[in-house]
């Protein structure tokens, strides 16, 4: 039997590239898009056998048609480069006119829905505007919702999970999250791939319609200091700041209001991060996909210096 078809959209992104490596490496066939060929990740998987790369806009639908055509899987996961909500309903048009067998979307909740006063966060409202419209159209598909990344966190300047190091060679996280209310978090180079192919495997009988929550630990802010700590060897600190998070750098607006909702959405309401009823599956339903994850610890210590000496960086040298 021929190997499937997976067609998947920005796939130098940490999840769609980590879906890209695993399933090549079992034999399916992967085609890929890419806005362009330039960078580390695009020319790695350039390299890879059964990968093949659409390089071009999602604004393009003869680019979606051709994407879709032949393939019977697809994993999604936009961006907001370009009008997100257009892209999506776009690509789920034409995966449904493909005859796309299982469509795994990468979603995020709208609190707003919940009450309680909570904010929608503008970048994760539109993934879940995506997300019903996927269901109004009948697609046979499945919606993951990422974990924090265990990679988001850098010693340069950017915005909420800078590790600030200090002269006397410690590090400190400063956030609006409480230091006492667990958050989801994954590795999503090293997880998100396995999670999503065995989704795949089980297939849509199992998933279809379903919300799974993507993360392997769940872990409060001083937890997470402590565990970087120990893979760090060295003193890391959580500074709680619920008013404000630090920006020094350059950011566009629309990321800057995704900010200004997150420190009303956890530094003032201290909402569930993935909202009531997901954040309770945490991290149950991602292990029963995946149990070789490679948690908080693991990760600051074999791959946070290594990010960092990539970075230029030379605080581990």
């Amino acid at each position: 039997m021929p190997a499937k078809t997976i067609a998947i959209v920005n796939s130098t992104g940490r999840q769609a590239a980590s879906l890209a490596r695993v399933a090549s490496a079992v034999g399916y066939h992967v085609r890929a898009q890419l806005r362009s060929k330039d960078g580390l990740v695009a020319q790695e998987l350039e390299a890879l056998q059964n990968v093949r790369l659409v390089v071009g806009s999602l604004e393009d639908k003869s680019l979606i048609t051709n994407l879709f055509a032949g393939a019977q899987l697809a994993f999604i996961n936009t961006t907001f480069w370009g009008d997100e909500v257009a892209i999506g309903r776009s690509l789920a048009d034409a995966a449904k006119k493909a005859g796309i067998q299982h469509y795994v979307y990468s979603s995020m909740p709208d609190h707003s829905i919940y009450g309680n006063g909570w904010p929608a966060l503008p970048l994760w409202s539109a993934k879940f505007t995506v997300e019903n419209y996927i269901r109004q159209i009948g697609l046979a598909a499945t919606f993951v919702y990422a974990g924090i990344y265990n990679n988001n966190f850098t010693s340069l300047p950017y915005p909420l999970f800078c590790m600030d190091l200090k002269s006397d060679g410690s590090f400190e996280w400063k956030a609006p999250f409480h230091p006492d209310i667990p958050l989801p978090w994954l590795d999503a180079e090293h997880d998100v791939g396995p999670a999503v192919l065995q989704i795949i495997k089980d297939g849509p009988r199992k998933w279809s319609g379903q919300r799974i929550p993507l993360a392997f630990e769940l872990l409060t802010p001083t937890q997470v200091v402590d565990k970087f700590s120990l893979g760090l060897s060295r003193p890391v600190t959580y500074t709680h700041s619920p008013d404000k998070i630090d920006i020094r750098v350059a950011i566009p607006p629309g990321y800057r209001a995704q900010l200004d909702g997150i420190c009303t959405l956890f530094g003032k309401f201290h909402a569930p991060y993935f909202g009531p009823d997901l954040q309770a599956q945490v991290p149950e339903k991602a292990l029963g996909l995946w149990e070789g994850y490679r948690g908080i610890e693991e990760y600051a210590r074999e791959v946070f210096p290594v990010e960092e000496e990539g970075n230029g960086r030379v605080w581990m040298l």
